[in-house]
């Protein structure tokens, strides 16, 4: 964190301070002189990672409050700037501060302008603070700073005056509702305690009947003048300053205004140049004098110490990723280490409980080549149900069928090689995949059927066993002989002695289908 240096710029001369947590270190004074400007220099080379704030207590200085109409952005910059252009001339300084607006239908805008008129005053210290390249953070005023004393001391009031003393000067501010409105600063040619007494006392009566004068307040209006000075002076103070039908004295002990205000150090005399110094870092004013130019450097520190910010925070994110990531790294190393371990140890007390198992009467490679025989040969295992459900389909589409049996048999390289009794044609062998039924029936179609019928009736059930694609119908035995070469009539009109006709069927399918 970069340091605060306060610079306190009087008539003849500028004082160092360094500022911590509330505390002042004076760190050096250099006079108005080639020889003191060298010496700010050295001091500034000294110092060039500092932040600067200079607070000028000057008499060179002016306030005007205005009227400007109500505008925005460029066209109320361009009006300021012409008028502090007309009230100002010529002087590099100036700063404006809105007022608020008027409650009319206008909305006007009231702004004080204030200006340090005193260039060529300026111009060397500001030269050698550009040539240090330290950084700048503004320009302000001692009379600006005290609305902000006011609020922090909880003085309130319509109107009222303040006096302070600052190295050899008075400073008398005159304020309405809380805001500065006027302020000047004369030269105190007595510094005793006396002495400071009876400029207090002149000094508030010749400035209520200034702005009695200039009809900033009335003429018989009754003023209060907040006066600032340290323990042994306020006797002195009070003796001198005493109310009259015009004005009230309000004298307040500035130890106790160090302390309301967070000065730690409290000023050991009536001299308030420590007091503003403090307000200067704790409350600042809202406006100041340097431009864009003059506080260049402190606009870059600005930015990098944004930029330095933003790198932090995000190296902040990323170490509080990093940390999740290896928490939970952490915690699923543990886990899988409980696992292997509760593994570990369900292996042991399977092994514990196997060995109290009676031994087996074969090795294992054996009883694993039976257990796999016996898969192979369950697999293999089949039931009649498909093919007796086939047959029972085609049956209930041929009704002139009766079935006299059902030989079923598994697949084999010697199975159905034979002829059976009264079969025509030997049965198809049967493959080891698949399965065979060997249907055996009988058709009875009446007395005064004839051959075509019989062969329509055997036909019938051939063509709704072959419905099922994937059943091989293969006729063993047909209800009639039909010789080659012959062929039957339509005068048939009966079968030779009207008996039963028998027929066979082999019907074979693949296991699986």
């Amino acid at each position: 964190m970069k340091t605060s240096r306060l610079l306190y710029l009087s008539a003849h001369q500028m004082t160092a301070y360094r500022w911590q947590s509330g505390e002042l270190t004076g760190e050096g004074f250099f006079t108005a002189t080639a020889d003191g400007q060298q010496q700010f220099a050295d001091y500034l080379a000294q110092h060039s990672s500092s932040i600067f704030s200079i607070l000028a207590n000057v008499s060179e200085e002016g306030f005007q409050i205005e009227t400007i109409p109500f505008l925005r952005g460029a066209d109320r910059q361009a009006i300021i700037s012409r008028k502090l252009g007309q009230l100002f001339f010529n002087a590099a300084l100036t700063a404006s501060l809105s007022l608020g607006h008027e409650k009319t239908k206008r909305k006007d805008e009231r702004v004080m302008l204030a200006a340090l008129t005193n260039k060529d005053f300026f111009d060397p210290w500001l030269q050698a603070i550009a040539n240090a390249g330290v950084a700048l953070s503004g320009i302000y005023s001692l009379p600006l700073l005290a609305p902000s004393l006011l609020r922090k001391l909880s003085i309130a009031g319509d109107q009222c005056l303040l006096l302070t003393v600052q190295d050899q000067s008075i400073r008398q501010s005159y304020f309405e509702k809380g805001e500065l409105h006027f302020s000047r600063l004369t030269p105190l040619h007595n510094s005793s305690i006396a002495g400071i007494a009876q400029t207090f006392s002149a000094e508030a009566q010749k400035l209520q009947q200034y702005l009695s004068s200039q009809r900033m307040i009335a003429r018989n209006q009754l003023i209060t003048v907040h006066i600032l000075a340290h323990t042994t002076a306020l006797k002195a103070i009070q003796s001198s300053c005493t109310d009259t039908a015009t004005i009230h004295y309000n004298v307040l002990n500035i130890e106790d205004c160090a302390q309301k205000t967070g000065l730690k150090t409290a000023p050991p005399d009536s001299h308030c140049e420590q007091l503003f110094l403090n307000l200067l870092v704790t409350a600042p004013p809202r406006i100041q004098f340097a431009d864009d130019v003059q506080r260049h450097d402190h606009h870059l520190l600005q930015i990098r110490s944004a930029l330095h910010g933003l790198g932090a925070l995000a190296l902040l994110g990323c170490l509080l990723f990093s940390g999740t990531l290896l928490f939970e790294t952490y915690t699923v190393t543990q886990q899988t280490a409980t696992l292997r371990s509760e593994a570990d140890q369900a292996r042991l007390r399977y092994n514990d409980i196997a060995k109290t198992f009676p031994p087996i009467p074969t090795d294992n490679d054996t009883l694993r080549r039976i257990i796999d025989r016996y898969i192979a040969l369950e697999k293999k295992s089949a039931s009649p149900d498909g093919l007796y459900h086939e047959i029972s389909r085609a049956l209930h589409a041929a009704p002139a069928v009766e079935l006299d049996s059902i030989d079923w048999q598994l697949g084999s390289s010697e199975a159905g090689t034979a002829r059976g009794a009264g079969q025509a044609t030997a049965a198809t062998p049967v493959a080891s995949d698949s399965e065979a039924v060997i249907v055996r029936g009988t058709l009875t179609l009446g007395p005064n059927s004839n051959a075509r019928q019989m062969l329509s009736a055997f036909n019938v059930l051939l063509e709704a066993l072959k419905a099922n694609p994937k059943l091989q119908v293969v006729v063993l035995q047909r209800p009639l002989d039909i010789e080659s070469g012959k062929s039957l009539k339509g005068g048939d009109t009966t079968v030779e002695d009207n008996k039963p006709r028998t027929f066979s069927v082999q019907v074979i399918r693949k296991f699986g289908s």
